[in-house]
């Protein structure tokens, strides 16, 4: 890997292209480096664990409104969107839009963090998207899905955004456009304007994850998918983008990011380094945001171990500034105590999941999260037990660079009303390639199982994950039938401009 530094130049600063941020990762995504098996292996994995997110989202609102605004765009070729039967093709912007939605509907697929956050699974909707509609083959959608996460995982280790409330789809455009102009082997120059253009129209404040959460929480990184599609078809017929970038005295890191004299070190890799990117990311077994999977594991263990919860006189999490501040106490958000919330809200206050997870040791991607169950006056009674406090023991290692070293967890003190104390402690989720039960092939197959359950047809499972699973091997014909249809899927009967 190449350490790039990154900062903002003066107009009357000449900073050549071939210095330019956007024109390295343009370089990397025309670099046509073999593709390593274990990279192959796991882009398959996220293939499946995505889909198993859609099947069991494609009923929900979002998802489904995402699904009617994409329906009237019908095109030949054209990409397939879930649920719909797989004939029934449109644009591939617009299938980047539903499929995006419903694999982020219920924040249950995959995860990279350390300087930003990111769910770099939101790069294979449109990546796959444009793979159908244009015809091409397995082999190739890899690397333009290993190109895609290595760009934006390369991105989160070297550029912070949350710092300035900016939303991580900033990063998750210019991946995308990366990635789409990998599949399609396009040359330096146009991946380098759509990486720029992705860029500028994608950048958004994280208001969509404070306070009351909407459903745009789910849009957002849709919305950027689309846009990196729509980027590289204006690219490749000769467009240019705002340039440069990142480092223009009106740009990026100059206004967004920390200013004129920042500087961010971004590491990318050499010509004919293998992009390994994904190998780093992790997925999640838990519906909920990912620095509440250990928490839920441990919650799960501890609530076990006390028969009678109305007995806690409180619970305190030490964990991680980031959790501490974005789903815990330290946001200040009173609507992640409120049991009036909406699930994209409840999704994101480890109070409430800390709660449940104890009560029921386990979690439902639905059950978990039902208006009811968050209303239940036990459980709103120990929820409001619960507070988080920041520890720089955990902050240092959430930050960590050695994957050995760097934790998602926190250490839990729960106090008793007889004065007894319970304390216990994790690092990383159960789940994590570091935790107690890594996941592999088979557990990504029995995810996708299990949420596909009463959705999907035993014969369109299986129909699916043998496809999925010889990804490598998929000629374009067999790519574009890369879905799944659902009997009988009803239309909202909601009315828009569309």
């Amino acid at each position: 890997m190449i350490n790039h530094e990154v900062r903002t130049y003066r107009s009357s600063e000449h900073l050549p292209r071939e210095e330019q941020l956007a024109w390295k990762i343009a370089e990397v995504a025309a670099d046509p480096v073999d593709i390593d098996p274990a990279v192959t292996d796991m882009v398959i994995n996220r293939i499946i664990d995505n889909a198993a997110v859609a099947a069991a989202s494609v009923r929900r609102s979002a998802p489904t409104h995402a699904r009617e605004q994409a329906q009237p765009h019908t095109t030949e070729p054209g990409a397939t969107v879930f649920g719909l039967p797989l004939q029934d093709t449109v644009s591939p912007e617009w299938a980047a839009w539903a499929n995006g939605v419903a694999v982020r509907e219920l924040d249950f697929h995959d995860t990279f963090l350390a300087q930003d956050y990111s769910h770099p699974g939101d790069n294979i909707p449109a990546i796959q998207a444009v793979a159908q509609h244009l015809g091409i083959g397995g082999k190739d959608l890899i690397n333009g899905i290993a190109t895609g996460y290595e760009i934006q995982v390369d991105l989160v280790k070297g550029i912070c955004l949350h710092e300035h409330k900016i939303d991580h789809v900033a990063h998750l455009g210019p991946s995308a456009a990366a990635g789409i102009g990998a599949l399609l082997k396009l040359p330096t120059e146009v991946i380098y304007q759509a990486v720029g253009q992705a860029l500028h129209v994608t950048t958004a404040t994280r208001q969509s994850r404070k306070g009351e959460i909407s459903s745009w929480k789910a849009h957002a990184p849709a919305f950027a998918g689309k846009m990196a599609v729509e980027a590289v078809d204006r690219a490749m017929r000769g467009e240019g983008a705002p340039s440069p970038i990142y480092e223009g005295e009106d740009g990026f890191i100059a206004w967004i990011l920390s200013g004129p004299e920042a500087r961010y070190t971004v590491p990318l890799p050499e010509k004919g380094e293998a992009k390994l990117a994904i190998l780093d990311t992790y997925t999640k077994e838990h519906s909920a945001e990912y620095q509440a999977q250990a928490l839920i594991d441990l919650a799960r263990k501890l609530g076990g171990q006390i028969e009678d919860k109305s007995q806690i006189r409180r619970i305190t999490i030490h964990t991680s500034h980031h959790t501490h501040n974005v789903i815990g106490t330290g946001a200040n958000d009173p609507q992640k105590m409120d049991p009036k919330a909406s699930r994209e809200t409840l999704d994101h206050s480890i109070m409430y999941i800390f709660a449940v997870a104890m009560e029921d040791q386990g979690w439902h991607h639905e059950r978990s999260y039902a208006p009811e169950r968050a209303a239940r006056p036990e459980t709103v009674e120990l929820w409001h037990k619960i507070e988080t406090r920041e520890d720089p023991e955990w902050t240092r290692r959430y930050h960590s660079t050695d994957p050995n070293e760097k934790a998602f967890g926190g250490r839990v003190v729960i106090e008793m009303n007889d004065g007894s104390v319970i304390e216990d402690e994790i690092a990383v989720a159960d789940a994590h390639p570091l935790g107690a039960r890594p996941f592999v092939r088979e557990n990504y197959v029995q995810k996708f199982r299990t949420l596909a359950e009463g959705i999907l047809s035993d014969a369109e499972q299986n129909r699916f994950l043998d496809l999925a699973q010889n990804l490598e091997n998929l000629s374009p014909a067999e790519v574009s039938q890369l879905s799944f249809a659902v009997d009988g899927l009803e239309h909202s009967g909601s009315k828009g401009i569309f």
